[in-house]
């Protein structure tokens, strides 16, 4: 129970730490004259996300951890970072896009057009399994997907228009 409590603390100590994180790049960035879409689906996220984190809470706090799971999910923290250390002062929860500056290509972007969005539809599912809660994995994983399919359609678009909007 003790292991179980730490992970979710961990868990949430992070989230909340992104979300600081998020917030001073988006600033930072609309500061630039960065051009923010895909306002409308937001609120799903911010919901899915939150919905998912309280509900790992009500159900896996008290759960032992498979440590072979665990062990996933540290590996995806791994992910997690390389992830959000190539994008630097570029990384938010929100679409941004400033332009004349191209999507980064470096980093696990030279292997994945989405990394980040990979590794959080892992760590959706991998989470709950930690706890060995299948089917709630299971069920946000499938409403993760659908938000994401919404999120890279509005993404794509966006670099989309800032490509044609600066010739490229």
């Amino acid at each position: 129970m003790i292991l179980s409590l730490a992970i979710l603390v961990f868990v949430t100590v992070q989230r909340v730490g992104e979300l600081v994180l998020a917030a001073r790049n988006t600033r930072r960035l609309l500061a630039q004259g960065g051009v923010e879409t895909g306002q409308e689906h937001y609120p799903l996220i911010v919901g899915l996300h939150t919905a998912w984190l309280a509900g790992l809470w009500w159900l896996g706090w008290n759960e032992p951890p498979d440590l072979a799971w665990l062990a996933v999910y540290a590996l995806l923290q791994g992910l997690r970072a390389w992830t959000l250390l190539t994008l630097g002062s570029r990384w938010t929860t929100r679409i941004i896009t400033v332009p004349g500056e191209p999507p980064v290509q470096r980093g696990p972007y030279r292997f994945l057009r989405h990394p980040n969005y990979v590794v959080v539809a892992a760590e959706i599912i991998v989470l709950p399994l930690v706890f060995g809660l299948t089917a709630f994995g299971a069920v946000f994983f499938l409403l993760n997907a659908s938000v994401l399919w919404i999120r890279i359609q509005a993404e794509e678009a966006a670099w989309r228009d800032t490509r044609e909007a600066h010739g490229g």
